[in-house]
């Protein structure tokens, strides 16, 4: 970092990720101290080494701040506890067996603890049978990371979980879209009705002629049409 880098001649990046080109250190130092930042050798392995300019600071701060974020999302494996009696009933062996395997799935590894009481320490023998009997019953998802030991009254077997025991997690199913609606049928245009046929014009009437009328006055005579004659 800085006058810490020993190349003569670096690649430099600067804080955009744009690419400055090859120059010497000196001068990747000084554009470096022009923009009021750091020079970080990145890639010393490469011909020439990589430099990038950058807030050292922040850049501390944010991969601090990375590993804090995947710490809390790593699972943090714990030592379970689960007791048994050498004399235990096969009902209770099995409520034994699927609480064990529900702390395998978990990611835990799980100690399992025999206690002798009285007269049973002289048959210690029963005790590693049924431990090694319960690690058969868990082998498709765990390893015996601890073999039947008698510390005392106390025997114990300690088991880890194999890197497939514990399930993946479930897929969220999409939601299912909601099922289009046909498409509505435009109605089709009403047929415009014909226009009705014109009705050919009337012909004319003649006008009426006009009746002429003749008064003949009391006391003359009228002309004889027939003959064309006077009348005597």
């Amino acid at each position: 970092m800085n006058e810490r880098i020993r190349a003569r001649e670096v690649r430099l990046i600067d804080e955009n990720g744009a690419q400055l080109g090859i120059m010497s250190s000196q001068q990747a130092l000084q554009i470096a101290r022009q923009r009021e930042l750091d020079l970080i050798e990145v890639a010393p392995g490469a011909q020439p080494p990589v430099c990038r300019i950058m807030d050292f600071g922040k850049h501390k701060y944010q991969m601090q701040k990375k590993e804090r974020e995947a710490h809390k999302k790593a699972h943090v494996s714990e030592v379970r506890l689960i007791r048994l009696k050498p004399q235990i009933d096969t009902h209770d062996l099995e409520i034994k067996v699927r609480k064990l395997r529900e702390m395998l799935a978990d990611g835990d590894k799980v100690r399992i603890q025999l206690r002798f009481r009285g007269r049973e320490m002289s048959r210690p023998q029963m005790g590693q049978e049924l431990l090694n009997g319960l690690a058969g019953q868990v082998a498709d998802m765990a390893t015996v990371e601890g073999y039947p030991r008698l510390e005392g009254r106390m025997m114990n077997m300690l088991l880890a979980p194999k890197p497939s025991a514990r399930p993946a997690a479930p897929k969220k199913e999409k939601p299912a879209k909601p099922a289009e609606k046909p498409a509505e049928k435009t109605p089709a245009p009403e047929a415009k009705a014909a226009p009705a046929a014109e009705k050919p014009a009337e012909p004319a009437r003649p006008a009426p002629a006009k009746e002429e009328r003749y008064d003949y006055g009391i006391g003359t005579q009228a002309e004889d049409t027939e003959d064309g004659g006077e009348a005597g």
